[in-house]
């Protein structure tokens, strides 16, 4: 089975990214400083994605095509934590509304009972946010 983020990278393009602080190297961390923006005194997010039209800075390449992360291993926890959709059987709204918004079909679970009934029983809350209106 082949990863799909590789040939997708749907949600660097649609999400805010938002994280503790030290998460950035200059508080102890290792994402690079230097690729994010503050939004609250507590929290920062990857520039670029605090923006109407989302994209990371780091995201390489076009969604829907080949992507890639230019600091994968240096990541913030948000990145670390998303899921897949289809992802051990269960699907993840947010990565197949990213998709959606990219033009690219769901992974998992497109029927809408399923869907819902799926978010009721694990709603959870998630730092990954979407844009702004």
């Amino acid at each position: 089975m082949s990863n799909e983020c590789l040939s997708c990278g749907a949600c660097c393009a649609f999400f805010r990214v938002s994280f503790y602080w030290a998460e950035a190297d200059d508080g102890g961390g290792q994402v690079p400083a230097q690729l994010t923006e503050p939004v609250t005194p507590f929290l920062r997010c990857m520039r670029g994605t605090n923006a109407r039209a989302p994209r990371c800075v780091a995201l390489q390449g076009e969604p829907g095509k080949n992507v890639s992360c230019a600091i994968y291993h240096q990541r913030p926890s948000p990145c670390r934590e998303f899921s897949l959709s289809g992802e051990n059987g269960i699907t993840h709204d947010a990565c197949n509304r990213a998709r959606a918004h990219h033009g690219l079909p769901p992974l998992y679970g497109t029927d809408l009972l399923s869907l819902t009934i799926h978010n009721a029983a694990t709603d959870r809350p998630s730092r990954v946010q979407s844009p702004p209106d």
